[in-house]
């Protein structure tokens, strides 16, 4: 027999074999994707029941509809900072844990939020962004920082009564309904501050008594718990109002001023102060500081991707530590020897021998933004889920919501097959090239 013949069988064996293998493999590839992709871009094409054909009127709702055209805004927005700042995050962790002697463990705490899922990761972020400086970790830290530098009001919310013998001022002030004079004690009660709110070191205010070489006066809240008390009376259970600012004016300036005392005694020079009238002025009531609205309709997709890269950053960082393990070192050291300083090298030696690396760290990021749903859906609240909407979210919400449309919803998923295919096609070129290598 020939050797053509026997080489020929032999091949058609080897194929035949490698078909057999392969088939099962097929069976289930056809079963569990091309068939999916064949029947959502058939039910794409057809109303909501099914029954009408619509043609690409479904593709068209994707840019009519106003929450449709806010989740394509938004998946471009994932898409280009997302991938990039996690990215840009690994590459920075890679290259100075190498530098630190501690490193292996800063990998490990970056790295560790991996081991989390989406779901819970949303549920941590939930709670992190939080608007109540008392619950929420961001709000709480913002909170704190904003007090550093701008002080905070003492008493927000506290107002006179019409009885009190103080009125509005306009902008938040209040101002005594008489001028001050030499020898009379003044009252300024105020009500509408919670117990606690109070100052911690407040004291029981004292009623004031007159002074010969100032004017006296008493800020407290007009205020008895349990009840029992009498307006403009100071009690013997109501505190001062510690730390409240009181201004003298005379012909719209200020004159003096001074600060309540714990137990919210003050006093004012009464050869500036007689004849003016007393101001309490809006700094002393305004809104305390409670951070920023995380999860409102503006912050809320930034914030969602902050959760992201929290968790992607680590996976970053490991892949290109990997890639920078394998970088020459005696590059490095030339280019250190012939001058170049640490951004140099890094920018021109480091970034451009790692950068197959970073270019499969970026692709792999770039196809999983493209799905992200967990964390929009459990981190956005209801009030503000429209603003954070992205299409994989949307693609739950049109197939499975209340009002589903499926095909609008297999509209949605064609659309991010073909969003995916570029990215996956750049990707198996790249890996072609470096086999060939």
């Amino acid at each position: 027999m020939p050797a053509t013949t026997t080489r020929t069988r032999a091949r058609s064996r080897s194929r035949t074999v490698a078909a057999g293998f392969l088939l099962p493999a097929l069976l289930l590839l056809g079963a569990l994707v091309v068939y999916p992709i064949g029947y959502s871009v058939r039910r794409s094409l057809f109303d909501r029941s099914g029954a009408s054909f619509v043609g690409l009127d479904n593709y068209l709702a994707l840019v009519t509809d106003d929450s449709l055209r806010t989740a394509v805004r938004n998946n471009l927005i994932w898409l280009v900072v997302a991938p990039a700042v996690a990215t840009a995050l690994g590459l920075v962790f890679a290259v100075l844990t190498e530098r630190v002697r501690w490193g292996t463990a800063f990998k490990l705490v970056v790295f560790m939020p991996m081991a989390i899922s989406m779901l819970a990761a949303g549920i941590i972020f939930r709670l992190v962004y939080e608007q109540d400086p008392d619950r929420g970790v961001a709000n709480a830290v913002w909170v704190g920082v904003h007090d550093t530098f701008a002080e905070s009001s003492g008493f927000p919310r506290a107002r006179p009564l019409p009885v009190h013998p103080l009125e509005a001022a306009g902008g938040g002030a209040f101002v005594t309904k008489e001028p001050v004079r030499r020898g009379a004690p003044v009252l300024l009660p105020l009500v509408g501050v919670a117990p606690a709110q109070m100052p911690r070191d407040a004291r029981p205010a004292h009623a004031p008594t007159p002074a010969s070489t100032g004017i006296t006066g008493t800020a407290w809240l007009d205020f008895t718990r349990g009840g029992g008390g009498k307006p403009n009376v100071v009690d013997p259970k109501e505190l001062g109002l510690k730390g409240l600012r009181i201004e003298a004016v005379r012909d719209g300036k200020v004159v003096a001023t001074a600060t309540a005392a714990a137990d919210g005694g003050f006093t004012l020079p009464a050869d500036r102060a007689d004849g003016a009238v007393l101001r309490l002025p809006a700094s002393n009531f305004r809104e305390q500081y409670d951070g920023v609205e995380w999860l409102g309709p503006s912050l809320v997709t930034p914030a969602v991707i902050g959760a992201y890269v929290w968790m992607w950053a680590g996976f970053a960082m490991v892949l290109i530590g990997a890639g920078l393990a394998a970088v020459p070192r005696e590059l490095l050291e030339a280019a250190r020897v012939d001058g170049a300083n640490e951004w140099q090298v890094f920018r021109r030696i480091t970034v451009p021998l790692l950068a197959p690396v970073l270019v499969v760290v970026l692709v792999t990021l770039m196809i999983n933004v493209l799905k992200v749903f967990d964390l929009v859906f459990v981190i956005a609240p209801g009030s503000a889920q429209d603003d954070a909407n992205v299409l994989a979210l949307q693609l739950y919400r049109s197939s499975f919501g209340t009002d589903a449309d499926l095909g609008v919803g297999s509209a949605i998923a064609v659309v991010l097959l073909l969003l995916v295919l570029p990215v996956m096609v750049v990707n198996v070129r790249r890996i072609r090239r470096e086999s060939r290598r």
